[in-house]
């Protein structure tokens, strides 16, 4: 009882420290972009860019940055003995690792080659893929009161963020290998802290190397291809640089966050999560910033919000039907084992079984 409580209050912590970090690297993005000019910031880390002057500033150079002072800042925590390091499977942190920069990469290549709406169309089919990967490969199922509640919400983070869709190959084929390689990535944080038995924070230190490897490679072509200006020929004044880092010490937090949700509850949750977070920054947006709000986004955020309570909810319910059972097994399974050791160990027990054997008129000894 006591561990059940310990974990649900560790799952609230962490998708509090996820919700809090990554409206507050919105925020701090948002100047940084906005604000100050610099053009070469993460789509991850916008979730509603406003027109096609954002859409063009959206790269990934800042976000092997992050990924790089996240590594720094865990190495240091190591070498403080705040968390053991455990090395596993060596090729599965490598194909981890660059398949996470690869998705990072594609969803700020589908912002540029895209319409707003249909960027935000492509964030809203992660779950639905999500969801078709896990049950197909993972014979994981989803009951139709989940399935609902989903269904809910996309719909209302879709009245909420998409206004116009323009279609093009190019775009349409970046955002299918967005979404593919983004849903894998999520479901393969989730297996491989399972599979491995390792935590949020030890893989997280193993892959963020090869992330971060990726996209401070490939980050400076794509921001020349989105942006048309050089990364290392921006003026970078005292308070770009402030801002710089702070978002850079944020992002440790946000990354940290990321495989601590996905790793205590799953892929799904932590989208759900990230629909949250978008509605909140809207919100903020509103309240802050003053960005544009009309009738739609309101009635959007509404019903986002009827989706996530009602996943929420039945999640919850789900998890305790399923929590006697898994207590069963556990105590039939125990029993069997401390009986099993009982027959090997007790020697009376097995000289009982040859004394009947002898009476029955079988041999006492085989």
């Amino acid at each position: 009882m006591t561990e059940g409580r310990g974990f649900q209050l560790g799952t609230v912590g962490a998708l509090t420290l996820s919700v809090v970090s990554s409206v507050s690297i919105v925020i701090c993005n948002k100047a940084l972009m906005s604000s100050l000019g610099f053009h070469f910031g993460c789509a991850s880390f916008f979730p509603r860019p406003h027109s096609k002057w954002e859409l063009g500033t959206l790269s990934t150079t800042l976000t092997s940055w992050h990924l790089l002072v996240t590594f720094c800042s865990l190495h240091v925590a190591l070498k403080m003995k705040l968390f053991e390091h455990k090395p596993f499977d060596q090729r599965a942190v490598v194909g981890f690792g660059v398949l996470n920069g690869i998705s990072i990469g594609l969803l700020n290549l589908s912002l540029g080659f895209n319409s707003v709406g249909f960027y935000q169309m492509t964030k809203l089919a992660i779950i639905p893929c999500t969801v078709f990967l896990e049950t197909v490969f993972l014979a994981k199922r989803f009951s139709r009161s989940i399935q609902l509640s989903l269904a809910v919400l996309l719909f209302g983070v879709g009245v909420a963020t998409v206004t116009d869709l323009q279609l093009n190959a190019l775009g349409s084929i970046l955002s299918a290998l967005a979404v593919l390689t983004t849903c894998v990535a999520q479901i393969m944080t989730n297996t491989i802290q399972k599979t491995f038995k390792v935590s949020s924070t030890q893989l997280l230190y193993q892959s963020c190397p090869y992330q971060s490897m990726t996209l401070f490679i490939t980050g400076p072509f794509l921001d020349k291809l989105l942006t048309t200006e050089n990364v290392f020929a921006f003026n970078y004044t005292t308070l770009v640089l402030v801002f710089i880092v702070l978002s850079c010490m944020i992002s440790v937090s946000v990354n940290f966050s990321t495989f601590l949700v996905i790793g205590k509850t799953s892929p799904i949750t932590y989208q759900v999560l990230g629909h949250l977070k978008t509605c909140l920054v809207l919100a903020f947006g509103y309240i802050l910033l003053h960005d544009p709000f009309n009738w739609r986004n309101i009635l959007g955020i509404f019903i986002a919000l009827v989706g996530m309570v009602l996943y929420s909810y039945r999640s919850s319910q789900e998890s305790k039907q399923k929590l006697p059972d898994t207590s069963d097994r556990m105590v039939t399974n125990a029993a069997q084992f401390f009986q099993s050791k009982g027959d090997e160990a007790d020697p009376l027990l097995k000289l009982e079984a040859g004394a009947k054997m002898s009476s029955s008129g079988g041999p006492l000894w085989q």
